[in-house]
């Protein structure tokens, strides 16, 4: 059950916000925590028992060591640390890493081991790393031993349970006990239904269209074009993005409808003028867990220029295998993080109008320096290319494609790769061409493609969900707006498909 489903938005929406609400409201506090928690588990029981069985190990796990950490002197702290962060990541690695490891031990030895397919829990990717967070704050005493409810509340809130942002335990459990925040709030509540909404039309209308296109292109990468790749790549990048960060203004909008803000996981980052700039607008929960937990305790930039950049990559390196098991995984993280090294090396600087002095690796300024609406095209254009590797199969799949960009080919495949748009949603196109003269159906769907990828390219240029609903008025231009659009959002939901990071 996802939140682009009839059976989220109709039943399980509304029982858990009235519930919430009523319980709150009759000063049941406890109940309430016992009925959210529960909800919650539900939630993630619809993706599969058995995932729901391995949270639940993970959770009683990591608690049990908060627990012993309360009984040990402060030497001891360390050890449980070790053997905390040791216990998750060895979780992950069982569900997510071991074929691949065993994979590339059988390529270069020919050793010929094999292990039986193991279905990756959804989501474990993040509560993994919101209880390794946990852990290490415990021992660092920058975390409470919380109640248990408390902890299993906070790990398994829904909102962010299988598609993040990784939250941490102090911005959550603070609100959770704050009960001025469990009282509703005709303005929160209004906010986060239109977050809810411009999420949703995001994933199913914009997102799951463009995926047609994406999908189709990467299944037949073979026998792609020139031009047939370029608007493949540009479908699968506007695609991942509208359905993450879709998502994610979904999660937020059902939490703001319950009292709660989650912390920001997305800031336009196509607007970004640099690699560097787009990362701390990208994902930015999880750059943030890997600054404060992996970048900073390797030294950060405190051990000289050298050092750092090897801290960057071993960093980005991390951020690619984190999303997936795969060399290409990895190539992309390395890609981004040579690119965000080029950035703190000071060669080639963005003139953004900013008085502020930056401090570069190797100079004091940048050899020159170019206008931001350059800095903007080419971080595009290089993420663009980056995502190529993220979406490919296999580096001979990725390479294939590459070739395929950059020498001129046309066999004429772009007609069928827009073809894949043949859906009831689009009907309105087609009557709108017709009407003008436009017969061909070829035509047509090239046309309705080549609209989709100017939709959502205007979408990224405009103000965010965050700068949208906080500048709102209430007014009936407004109502009659948001209605409209998630009718025809709920209209879509018959060709909805998953959330990319599902499966991270």
């Amino acid at each position: 059950m996802g939140f682009n489903s009839f059976t989220f938005i109709l039943l399980f929406l509304p029982v858990l916000v009235a519930g919430w609400h009523i319980l709150n409201r009759i000063h049941k506090y406890t109940v309430a925590d016992g009925f959210l928690t529960l909800m919650s588990l539900y939630f993630y029981y619809t993706f599969g028992a058995s995932f729901l069985a391995i949270l639940i190990v993970s959770i009683c796990a990591n608690y049990l060591i908060s627990f012993i950490m309360t009984k040990v002197k402060d030497n001891s702290l360390k050890a449980l640390k070790v053997i905390g962060v040791l216990f998750n990541l060895g979780l992950l690695f069982y569900f997510k890493y071991l074929g691949f490891f065993v994979d590339n031990i059988n390529a270069v030895s020919g050793a010929g081991i094999s292990v039986k397919e193991i279905l990756m829990p959804v989501g474990i990717s993040f509560y993994t790393f919101g209880q390794i967070s946990f852990i290490i704050d415990r021992a660092k005493g920058e975390a409470e031993h919380y109640p248990f409810l408390t902890y299993v509340m906070y790990t398994v809130y829904f909102p962010k349970l299988i598609q993040g942002p990784i939250a941490f335990h102090k911005e959550m459990i603070d609100q959770f006990n704050n009960r001025e925040l469990r009282q509703i709030n005709s303005d929160t509540f209004a906010k986060g239904l239109m977050s809810f909404i411009i999420g949703l039309s995001k994933k199913v209308i914009l997102a799951d269209t463009l995926a047609r296109v994406a999908n189709y292109g990467f299944e037949q990468a073979y026998y792609l074009d020139t031009l047939t790749v370029i608007a493949v790549m540009l479908a699968y990048t506007f695609q991942i993005y509208l359905d993450f960060s879709g998502y994610c203004d979904m999660a937020n909008g059902v939490s703001l409808m319950l009292g709660i803000e989650l912390p920001i996981n997305f800031n336009s980052p196509y607007k970004a003028s640099s690699a560097k700039e787009l990362w701390q607008r990208w994902h930015m929960t999880l750059s943030r867990f890997f600054i404060k937990y992996v970048y900073i305790p390797l030294g950060g930039s405190r051990k000289g220029k050298r050092r750092t950049v090897i801290n960057v990559l071993i960093v980005f390196v991390l951020s690619g295998l984190w999303h997936g098991a795969g060399w290409t995984y990895i190539c992309w993280g390395l890609m981004q993080g040579l690119l965000v090294v080029w950035d703190d090396l000071g060669i080639v600087g963005v003139d953004d109008g900013s008085s502020k002095k930056k401090k570069y690796l190797l100079r004091e300024k940048p050899f020159f320096t170019v206008p931001r609406a350059v800095g903007n095209a080419l971080t595009f254009f290089m993420f663009v290319v980056s995502l190529v590797f993220f979406r490919s199969q296999d580096l001979a799949h990725a390479f294939g494609m590459f070739k395929r960009a950059f020498f001129w080919t046309y066999p004429g495949f772009l007609t069928r790769t827009a073809g894949q748009l043949e859906i009831s949603e689009n009907y309105v196109f087609r009557q709108v061409f017709t009407r003008l003269g436009i017969g061909s159906a070829d035509t047509v769907f090239l046309l309705t493609m080549i609209i989709y990828i100017l939709i959502s390219a205007f979408v990224m240029t405009r103000k965010n969900t965050g700068e949208i609903i906080k500048e709102t008025r209430y007014d009936l231009k407004t109502v009659a707006f948001y209605t409209v659009l998630f009718i025809l959002s709920f209209i879509s939901l018959s060709n909805v498909s998953t959330f990319i990071y599902f499966k991270f």
